[in-house]
């Protein structure tokens, strides 16, 4: 069943089955989709309310492509299911079929995908909370604080699921390369996510 045709109880009982899907990728799809949503809300909540006036330009755009991002990310968590399928098949090969090593190759590159993809639409979701916490409605702007760190452990998340993969590649340059990636975006990003946290506890708790 896709994500979106799943509810709540029934994703969160599936996760905590014995299946192998949906994991922690599709997990941390879910809270990064849930972050950008919150940030949507923000944007709503400000967009139309003459106070905020001067910012109605920059928070249309905002509130926009966080709709865009919330969509995507969710979208990712069935991306990262059916990613995995192929790469458990492949795991399941005999070790002595002269084909495992080039399809289990060929499945980690592509099992990694969806989570990197994760991060890199989680850290432009945070950059939004950057804008939202910034501009937005004063009652709403704690959702931006909220929305920040649920983006935050979403990032932190796809992180783990690009190096479970990339750990097992033979191509060491590829992993290498994708661990980079992940390791930077995590570290510039989970401290902007942590910032926007802070920065609004710090005005408004």
């Amino acid at each position: 069943m896709k994500m979106d045709e799943m509810t709540l109880a029934a994703f969160t009982d599936a996760l905590a089955s014995k299946k192998a899907v949906p994991g922690g990728g599709g997990a941390s799809a879910l809270a990064g989709a849930l972050g950008a949503a919150l940030g949507a809300m923000v944007g709503e909540l400000t967009l139309g309310k003459p106070k905020y006036a001067a910012v109605e330009g920059e928070m249309t755009v905002l509130t926009a492509r966080a709709r865009e991002l919330s969509a995507a990310l969710l979208a990712l968590a069935d991306k990262d299911a059916e990613a995995f399928l192929p790469l458990s098949r492949a795991y399941a090969i005999p070790r002595d079929d002269p084909g495992r090593a080039e399809e289990l190759e060929r499945c980690l590159r592509l099992a990694a995908q969806p989570p990197m993809e994760m991060m890199r639409l989680c850290c432009q979701a945070i950059e939004l909370m950057e804008g939202f916490a910034a501009m937005g409605s004063a009652l709403a702007v704690s959702d931006a604080a909220a929305g920040a760190a649920l983006c935050r452990g979403a990032l932190y998340g796809a992180a783990v699921n690009v190096k479970v993969n990339t750990k097992s590649m033979a191509d060491r340059a590829c992993a290498a390369a994708l661990n980079g990636e992940a390791d930077r975006l995590a570290e510039e990003y989970g401290k902007r996510a942590e910032k926007v946290y802070a920065d609004v506890c710090g005005r408004y708790c």
